[in-house]
């Protein structure tokens, strides 16, 4: 969530030290107590989020869910990645509140049209799952949870974890595009901003050592990563923490100027969840700096070199459990936001 931050200017002149000094002290608690109380009602508001929300209103919501998305992904397995993505892109800006499912609008350019949404994709997973549900339940059930428990499918059903998606999320009316920068981690960020950006949204550094493995599977465009290649300290060097056998592979695919062409992010089973990810960081081969950015600090480090070392052992488990605590992520629940009757538009 996004504080505005304000300034308030007194003339000192007119008051004793000793009371100038008060009167920061004050406003400096005052401000304490109002972030705390909006750091509150954010956990409050997860809190509200429970197993079972629609049992009465729309018992065989996730049923329809899983139903409707599989139809998608079992044709193109490439969508799970798609679709765990969105749901990570929705919950960094705003909160999951299903935000980077609205369109644009003549006087708003809306997230999914965000420079760091433009290559997001899976929308129409998603209006098809919410056109199937309000079939039987209309007016019941949020795009924002139902975003969440297609991503939960969509990573289960190409032999990743499964987990159980806490419901209640309410839909937001707004979605800005300025907003996407300052909050989605990019593919260069190094490992002191990932942590800063990760500690922003309630999540720790082991969560951000094990949703970083979520890019066992996908693939990206060369331009995400052309500049480790190529030119990165803007002497027409390669980036040293990236092994210098894979650099050269990765220039036979991707030449300098390259938009277009896209390279498998896990190769070999980027269609299939599985540890491979922490293999490859261990060994340099990490697509991202910011997957390179995990060997620079020594919990990450030693997160993917067990992960590595073991087989995944416990990512599977340790990657359901950091799910479920990022989809908590500024949620809008009780009488906030709207149920929208099509996830694209607010009603």
């Amino acid at each position: 969530m996004l504080y505005t931050t304000f300034e308030l200017r007194i003339n000192f002149k007119n008051f004793s030290l000793a009371t100038a000094m008060a009167i920061k002290k004050l406003l400096s608690f005052l401000f304490l107590q109002l972030t705390l109380c909006l750091l509150l009602l954010d956990l409050t508001n997860a809190e509200s989020l429970k197993l079972g929300f629609y049992k009465k209103t729309c018992p065989n919501m996730e049923d329809i869910v899983v139903k409707t998305a599989y139809r998608y992904i079992s044709r193109a397995p490439s969508l799970a990645a798609a679709l765990l993505r969105l749901h990570f892109h929705d919950c960094f800006v705003r909160g999951c509140d299903g935000s980077v499912l609205l369109d644009s609008t003549k006087n708003n350019k809306a997230e999914k049209d965000g420079i760091p949404n433009s290559s997001l994709r899976g929308y129409d997973v998603i209006d098809a799952v919410k056109s199937a549900i309000e079939n039987k339940c209309p007016g019941v059930v949020s795009c924002a949870d139902i975003l969440a428990m297609v991503a939960r499918d969509a990573v289960s059903m190409i032999h990743g974890p499964y987990w159980d998606v806490p419901t209640g999320r309410r839909d937001g009316r707004v979605s800005l595009a300025s907003e996407t920068i300052p909050n989605l981690p990019p593919s260069f960020a190094n490992i002191t901003l990932l942590k800063q950006m990760f500690a922003a949204k309630g999540l720790n550094v082991k969560d951000l050592a094990v949703l970083s493995g979520g890019h066992t599977i996908g693939v990206s465009h060369c331009s995400s990563f052309t500049r480790r290649l190529y030119n990165f300290t803007g002497n027409g060097d390669a980036d040293p923490s990236l092994d210098p056998k894979y650099a050269a592979h990765l220039r036979v695919k991707c030449k300098p100027e390259d938009v277009n062409t896209i390279v498998e992010m896990d190769p070999g089973s980027f269609k299939t969840f599985d540890e491979d990810y922490y293999t490859l960081v261990s060994k340099r081969r990490g697509l991202f700096q910011s997957d390179a950015a995990l060997l620079n600090d020594e919990y990450t480090r030693n997160y993917v070199k067990l992960q590595a070392a073991t087989h995944g052992s416990s990512f599977a488990n340790d990657f359901a459990k950091s799910m479920v605590k990022m989809g908590k992520i500024g949620v809008l629940t009780g009488g906030a936001g709207e149920i929208r009757k099509q996830c694209a538009f607010v009603n």
